[in-house]
């Protein structure tokens, strides 16, 4: 588990959240953020949210909340409150 939070030294420049994400676009999982509980990285890491997982927005609900993403082949919805804790480099997406 510890090793699904990011460090300082493992990422450059402001870190990206899931959550600020648009619908169609691409990223790559850094980690998740300190201020997440060891039971919610766990949880999320379960589901595939893992370090160097390739992940993009499929699309977000009317409301702006839920939104779906596809990680390993699998498509998860997600909270906004969830996706704010998983910390993406946008650059990187394929």
């Amino acid at each position: 588990m510890a090793n699904f939070r990011r460090k300082g030294s493992d990422f450059s420049g402001s870190p990206t959240v899931l959550a600020q994400l648009a619908p169609g676009q691409r990223a790559t999982i850094v980690g998740v953020a300190a201020a997440a509980s060891s039971v919610v990285a766990a949880r999320l890491r379960q589901l595939g949210f893992r370090p160097a997982s390739d992940v993009e927005v499929i699309r977000r609900a009317p409301l702006g909340d839920p939104t779906i993403y596809r990680v390993q082949d699998t498509e998860l919805c997600l909270r906004r409150r969830e996706a704010r804790l998983i910390e993406v480099d946008p650059g990187s997406g394929t």
